[in-house]
């Protein structure tokens, strides 16, 4: 019985590393982002008008809206399942 103990908790251990790297990665991808937003923007907008009709405000507010959303599903599907199996890790030692 032990053993399978054993395996379940390194199984849970490698689900929860997975679980902060992809979190950590999220971060990075949003970093990305908002440097690119913040120095190539003005770029962007005038590619992205050519091809859509769209004004410099509704290009920023659905940046500015899908980096928020990144950000709260990073939390949601990452950080907080790695805090809960890092608890649950903790409490069975």
């Amino acid at each position: 019985m032990e053993i399978f103990h054993t395996k379940q908790n390194n199984s849970l251990d490698t689900v929860a590393g997975v679980l902060l790297r992809c979190f950590i990665l999220s971060f990075c991808l949003m970093l990305l982002w908002f440097v690119f937003f913040l120095f190539g923007s003005d770029w962007a907008y005038t590619i992205h008008s050519r091809w859509f009709e769209i004004d410099r405000h509704s290009f920023d507010m659905m940046n500015y809206h899908w980096m928020g959303t990144v950000k709260i599903i990073s939390f949601l599907f990452f950080l907080l399942p790695f805090i809960s199996i890092k608890l649950i890790l903790r409490k069975k030692k």
